[in-house]
């Protein structure tokens, strides 16, 4: 892990986690995730993510993108249209971005929960920093295998 000293005597974290679970009839399952070395690569990554999984909505996948071959996450079958579209529109919305980079800024975790009511599917995009031990420097969602969620915004 890289650190960096934004004051004598203390080091802050610059590597970042982000990951996509999806969780169904109470059963939490991993669909992907990355490490990387900013939080701007880290949110980058998920808005990748958010955008394949919603345009993958009734039809294939795009191809995983060459640059992150086998780390794009695996699909999921949405079975309403509500949860693709909060997907797409938390992508491309300047402000959830803005707010989602303050967050990991602050050493906060970003936090996106889409429900498909249909079926009670329930799709978790989240990045946090981790600190220099490899401990998770603030919570991550609570259906990974990571210490519980401290917050979530629900769509």
């Amino acid at each position: 892990m890289k650190a960096a000293s934004s004051a004598p005597g203390r080091v802050r974290a610059l590597d970042y986690v982000a990951a996509v679970t999806v969780k169904a009839g109470g059963r939490a399952v991993p669909l992907g995730g990355v490490a990387l070395p900013n939080r701007r690569l880290v949110l980058r990554w998920l808005r990748r993510q958010a955008l394949r999984l919603a345009d993958g909505h009734g039809r294939y996948l795009p191809a995983a993108a060459p640059w992150l071959g086998v780390r794009d996450v695996r699909p999921v079958a949405f079975h309403g249209s509500d949860a693709p579209e909060a997907l797409r529109a938390w992508a491309g919305d300047h402000g959830s971005q803005d707010h989602a980079m303050s967050a990991l800024a602050s050493g906060h975790p970003a936090l996106l929960t889409v429900v498909d009511p249909f079926v009670g599917l329930r799709v978790t995009l989240g990045a946090w920093p981790v600190d220099l031990c490899g401990w998770v420097a603030a919570a991550a969602p609570a259906n990974h295998p990571y210490p519980p969620r401290t917050e979530t915004e629900e769509v």
